[in-house]
């Protein structure tokens, strides 16, 4: 299965840090959800589209405390992973288009953390 999570660079400090500052760990969890919601769309539309389209059709946002992750392909569709990274033994060059879309979409969903740091440093504060 393809995935690729919506990772902050020290995302295990910064969730560490967030905890210590009082962070609602929960609220993380929805705005990683809002951040791999964000990206989704821009995998479903940069996905190959066959006669089915049932691997644009089996991209999904989903969600924990320590990042958001697109994922693409289910059962039905046993072969997304190969498409977005490809098998160079079988000569399957990757696509890359989830890992495309997360990084496309990465101003809009880092305005979504920065306001989650902000809001979390104005509560540590007093603000």
């Amino acid at each position: 299965m393809a995935d690729k999570a919506l990772y902050v660079i020290g995302q295990k400090r910064f969730v560490s840090t967030m905890r210590k500052a009082g962070a609602d760990m929960k609220e993380l969890k929805q705005i990683n959800s809002q951040a791999a919601e964000l990206a989704a769309p821009s995998a479903r539309s940069r996905a190959p589209h066959g006669k089915s389209g049932r691997l644009a059709g089996s991209i999904r946002a989903g969600a924990t405390q320590k990042a958001g992750v697109v994922r693409a392909g289910r059962k039905s569709v046993p072969y997304a992973g190969v498409i977005n990274y490809g098998w160079p033994k079988r000569h399957i060059k990757p696509r890359s288009f989830v890992n495309d879309a997360v990084a496309a979409t990465e101003p809009q969903w880092t305005k979504l953390y920065e306001q989650f740091i902000k809001k979390t440093l104005n509560q540590v504060q007093g603000a």
